[in-house]
């Protein structure tokens, strides 16, 4: 489809009539040519003398091409463009943050793989993230691993498998032995503050309780309630450990009510499956799209077409030129 982008300069076509009917014609003067015979030229010829002026009249074939010319200047000034179809970008529509516990805890074996294999805690959370995230293709993920204390693995992403890659290298022990749970709802307030979008979701796995936060988990959430984000629980393992190990279901539990997230627990590897199956039908797949439609400027085309019927007028009137030229040289 074409389209002019600026379509009030056709307003400017009929600007040559305007300058022709109110404007004089150019006048030029010139010295005349005095003979002393000029009455007896009068008397021969039988015309009576005036004073006036001499118009000179163009060519049909000049007018023609001025005509082309300035409409095609016109309508280059316009600006005309061919408009495609419209293209839809599609771009990831939730931030979705997800924390896992790397305390010395997440080496216990009591889960069992695909296979009926006995792994540890952290192999099952990875096993089952990797199904998880290849349902949330239109999702920015993020990734925290906590101990003594939090650190981002994996800032907010598009890229699915990079953010794998670097989930599969964590290790339990790598950020310390204890569960500092509030601190790293605290991290991921912070990681959510460049966040544009207004989905926010943070998934917090772990086995134990908070055993080491500068800022408690339920004040934590407070805080992150009031930035909108929504915090899912994961509570993973044995819930009768006793000890620092053991699990604090009630506080992971009020974490998600302060949000209106959800609190679960995952025993094994199929409830834990099925606690991320839950999460995605709590938190369907959402995206921003981008409509456009892509357009291609013209006037360049019609300002080639200008210049080339301008070389080819100047062309024909040399020719034409010589061609009256010849035959004067030839009598002479």
């Amino acid at each position: 489809m074409l389209e002019l982008a600026y379509p009030l300069m056709l307003f400017a076509l009929p600007l040559p009539l305007l300058v022709y009917w109110l404007l004089p014609s150019y006048k030029q003067q010139k010295s005349s040519v005095k003979v002393p015979f000029f009455k007896r030229v009068v008397m021969v010829s039988g015309e009576t003398p005036s004073q006036g002026a001499v118009i000179a009249s163009r060519m049909l074939v000049q007018r023609v091409f001025l005509v082309l010319g300035w409409v095609s200047i016109v309508f280059a000034l316009a600006r005309p463009e061919y408009v495609g179809e419209p293209v839809v970008i599609e771009k990831a529509g939730r931030d979705l943050m997800v924390a896992v516990d790397l305390s010395g805890s997440m080496e216990a074996t009591d889960f069992l793989d695909g296979k009926g294999q006995t792994i540890d805690r952290l192999s099952a959370v990875k096993q089952v993230l990797e199904e998880f995230v290849a349902q949330r293709e239109n999702d920015r993920l993020g990734l925290i691993v906590f101990g003594d204390a939090p650190f981002i693995q994996a800032p907010f992403t598009e890229d699915h498998a990079a953010w794998l890659t670097l989930l599969d290298e964590t290790a339990t022990g790598m950020a310390g032995q204890s569960t500092a749970v509030g601190d790293a709802v605290g991290l991921a307030i912070k990681a959510f503050e460049g966040s544009r979008s207004e989905n926010k979701v943070l998934l917090v796995l772990t086995d134990g309780n908070d055993t080491g936060s500068k800022v408690p988990p339920i004040d934590a959430a407070k805080v992150a309630s009031n930035f909108g984000i929504t915090i899912y629980t994961i509570a993973i393992g044995d819930p009768t450990t006793m000890g620092e190990e053991a699990l604090d279901a009630e506080t992971l539990e009020r974490m998600a009510e302060e949000t209106d997230g959800g609190f679960y627990q995952a025993l094994d590897r199929e409830s834990l499956s099925e606690v991320y199956q839950r999460i995605n039908e709590l938190e369907p797949a959402v995206f921003d799209s981008i409509s456009f439609r892509p357009k291609t400027s013209l006037h360049h085309y019609l300002l080639g077409f200008v210049v080339l019927i301008y070389v080819l007028l100047f062309v024909f009137m040399t020719l034409r030129f010589e061609g009256q030229r010849k035959p004067t040289r030839g009598n002479g």
